[in-house]
């Protein structure tokens, strides 16, 4: 599954739209490396991702057919790392 939708479906980024865009800006990472909206989502992977004021970080354990629903979210990704991004913590 393309990793846009993936972050679509599994409710990690609301809109398919703002995961293509923040692929196209490098910050989303596939075991490591940025990825492209189109990179191929597999079980087993790692996906890292900076998402306005969030960092965080899944395993995939499933890929979806269809909208997981919040309840069900657990079943499809693995939650290793989130943490809340503070800009007073950034140096200007």
């Amino acid at each position: 599954m393309r990793l846009d939708k993936f972050l679509q479906l599994t409710g990690l980024i609301k809109r398919r739209t703002l995961a293509k865009e923040l692929c196209d800006a490098g910050r989303i990472k596939v075991n490591g490396k940025v990825a492209k909206p189109s990179s191929e989502v597999r079980i087993g992977d790692v996906i890292e991702g900076d998402a306005g004021w969030e960092h965080w970080e899944v395993k995939v354990l499933q890929i979806p057919k269809s909208s997981v629903p919040t309840n069900r979210r657990s079943e499809f990704v693995e939650v290793l790392k989130r943490q809340r991004i503070s800009l007073w913590d950034e140096e200007w």
